[in-house]
């Protein structure tokens, strides 16, 4: 028998509108027309993703701080960081590039990280955190944006063609993009939006209860 109190959810592949019902830990429900799964009950989701995030948080820091590579010409060797090549590029006139690697590569990844660190660190505590609808919101707005990996492609694309003329030498920063890339993709898969709403939802209920 249906539950008429269920909550409405939209697939989000076809539009159909099907009832909520409570699964099993580690079960998903699917879609009755398209097949598309609509949401998963992962228990562990929360604590996942906030162990990835901080992670990521750590690794992005050093990304940002250190070298990516340096080049070695007669014995004299220059480093360059990833905000150091934003700067380069400005100054060379590609300022449209310059802004998208700024916006792709740092400033939305690292608003992503904080955001999920604002959101994920004080549920876990047993706090709220202050309007976070406005942050959950914000994190389903800046998800295509993030391009952390492909930035990674395009410096190893970059190695590549240097190395033909000059010697490279892969920094820090290099290593921690590779790693900060998985990082990513995994608190990407381990996050689940229902869940974290509900969590948010029913510590909101609890405190406004006493």
């Amino acid at each position: 028998m249906t539950d008429r109190t269920a909550q409405l959810i939209a697939c989000h592949e076809c539009d159909l509108l099907q009832r909520d019902i409570p699964l099993n830990p580690g079960c998903y429900a699917s879609c009755q027309r398209c097949g598309a799964v609509l949401y998963r009950n992962a228990t562990d989701s929360v604590d996942r993703t906030l162990a990835y995030t901080l992670a990521a948080c750590m690794v992005f820091l050093g990304a940002n701080l250190f070298p990516i590579f340096a080049i070695e010409v007669q014995g004299d060797r220059t480093g360059i960081t990833l905000f150091g090549a934003v700067l380069s590029l400005w100054d060379q006139g590609m300022r449209s590039i310059s802004a998208l690697v700024l916006l792709t590569a740092i400033l939305i990844p690292a608003l992503e990280l904080a955001s999920l660190t604002y959101l994920l660190l004080p549920l876990k505590l047993g706090k709220l955190p202050p309007r976070y609808p406005l942050f959950m919101r914000t994190l389903q707005f800046i998800e295509p944006w993030g391009m952390v990996e492909v930035l990674m492609l395009g410096l190893l694309v970059s190695l590549v063609k240097l190395t033909n003329n000059f010697r490279v030498i892969p920094g820090m920063a290099l290593w921690s993009f590779a790693v900060l890339t998985l990082l990513l993709a995994a608190a990407a898969t381990a996050f689940n939006a229902r869940d974290v709403w509900a969590q948010l939802d029913a510590k909101r209920r609890d405190l406004e209860s006493k």
